[in-house]
């Protein structure tokens, strides 16, 4: 009895005993998963000191000429950078918000860096532009085809903007970057915004006048006086950067290859002035009166002068290749296309054709001056006359596929843009016709020399003296305005 009692004692208590190590061991378990490993609490100290990664700042890119949003650009702010998405926003990681340089680079774009103010506006625009889209030298091309292929806005038309400029406009505005470079009789230089028309800046030289276009060479413009200077510009401010004289009236607008300025002056000379030494490269004398502007093609020059010649000229070395008579004296520009070149010529009353060899190959004649410089695209050459009719050509047999009158004299060049073909008139207006068939599509009631030029997203039509911004029109009910019907 004694005995059993005891056993019993004895496996009461070896229960008890177990009953207590298992209601105690989850207790232990439960604080040992409450105390963090050594590793983790070095984790969680180092992530309770790390800073907060930087918040973002928003860049939207926008093409500056048609004014779309670009996708895929790549926003670079010092050592962080970011993709545009389909909205064209970039997201940038950036702990510094201060005015920092921003740059952009997309395919077919030009790179561009500006300078944006993120303190104060953390979502910001810039604009990038395709050289494509921009018209930076008189003709359109080195060649002088006076053909801006690339450009698709076509009439009609709806008025943005107008801007007068003093005196005559007798050569057409170039355009890059947002901003129309163009200088009237006066030879005063104007920077136009092309979204505003506001005026950005504006050069006034102490003398001379100016009968050419000027051209956009990277960050600067050069400009051709007739008082024989040639002075370049700063092109975001008009500040004169420097100048040389060469001592003979330039009409000439500018075509620069290579750093290398290339003009004609009224002493009967052709110019090479290199733009970084600021010296002459060669000049070539050739005895008569030079207003043509040289086009450039396959390292050679073409230029007319007041004996009746077109000259052909090494790029390099000025040295003459050939020359050819066409008639009569040549004030305009030739152009050159297809291994082809066209010359005008006023007193020849006519536009002759050559091989780039220098063969002859057709002559067509309107029985009246031929100041106009000739445009040539796709196989055909479109020109002008004194007569007030405008010619559309063959480029390899002369034969007229069409012609229609311009309301008046026809002096300055010819216009290709979009697949239209635009006139000025010295009587007062610009007719714009469709490049295949000859369909009058506008005509517009302001004009005088050359007509138009523009970028991607708007078109300059040139007025005597004023310049009128026009887009294609958007037909919004009654809130559309055409700027002229036929």
């Amino acid at each position: 009895m004694v005995r059993g009692g005891l056993l019993g004692v004895a496996a009461l208590l070896l229960l008890a005993a177990c009953g207590t190590s298992q209601r105690q061991r989850p207790e232990a378990e439960s604080r040992a998963a409450a105390k963090p490993a050594k590793g983790a609490r070095a984790q969680a100290r180092a992530a309770a000191v790390a800073p907060a990664p930087p918040p973002s700042v928003l860049v939207t890119v926008v093409d500056g000429d048609t004014g779309r949003r670009v996708r895929g650009a790549r926003v670079r702010i010092g050592a962080r950078s970011a993709l545009t998405d389909a909205h064209g926003v970039a997201a940038v990681p950036l702990r510094r918000r201060a005015a920092l340089p921003v740059t952009i680079s997309r395919r077919g774009y030009a790179t561009r860096t500006v300078r944006l103010w993120f303190r104060q506006r953390p979502q910001s625009t810039a604009r990038i532009y395709q050289p494509r889209l921009q018209w930076p030298l008189y003709g359109a091309t080195p060649a002088r085809t006076q053909a801006q292929t690339a450009i698709r806005v076509r009439p009609p038309f709806r008025l943005i903007w107008s801007r007068g400029l003093g005196s005559l406009l007798e050569f057409p505005a170039v355009v890059s970057n947002g901003r129309a470079f163009v200088a009237n009789y006066r030879g005063h230089v104007f920077a136009l915004d092309m979204r505003t028309g506001r005026v950005a800046w504006s050069f006034r030289p102490r003398g001379g006048k100016m009968a050419s276009s000027p051209a956009v060479v990277g960050d600067e413009i050069v400009v051709h006086g007739m008082d024989g200077a040639v002075r370049v510009l700063d092109r975001s401010s008009g500040r004169l950067r420097w100048s040389t004289w060469i001592g003979s009236p330039i009409e000439s607008s500018p075509v620069v290859a290579d750093g290398v300025d290339f003009f004609g002056a009224w002493n009967g000379r052709v110019y090479a002035l290199d733009l970084r030494s600021r010296r002459l490269r060669w000049a070539r004398s050739f005895g008569a009166k030079i207003t043509s502007s040289p086009a450039l093609a396959g390292g050679r020059l073409y230029i007319g002068d007041y004996a009746g010649r077109l000259l052909v000229l090494a790029e390099r070395s000025g040295r003459l290749l050939w020359s050819r008579s066409v008639g009569g004296r040549v004030y305009g520009t030739p152009a050159v296309s297809g291994g082809r070149v066209f010359v005008p010529s006023s007193t020849g009353n006519s536009l002759t054709a050559f091989s780039a060899a220098g063969s002859f190959l057709w002559r067509r004649s309107t029985g009246a001056y031929v100041y106009s410089s000739p445009a040539v695209s796709d196989g055909r050459v479109y020109f002008g006359s004194y007569n007030g009719v405008l010619y559309c050509v063959s480029a390899r047999t002369g034969e007229t596929l069409w012609s229609v009158g311009a309301g008046g004299p026809i002096s300055g060049a010819v216009t290709l843009v979009a697949g239209v073909a635009y006139a000025g008139s010295t009587w007062g207006s610009i007719v714009a016709v469709d490049a295949r068939s000859g369909r009058v599509l506008l005509r517009f009631p302001h004009g005088e020399y050359v007509p138009v030029s523009g970028n991607g997203g708007t078109l300059l039509l040139h007025g005597y003296s004023r310049i009128y911004a026009v887009k294609p029109l958007v037909r919004r009910g009654r809130a559309a305005r055409e700027v002229a019907g036929r």
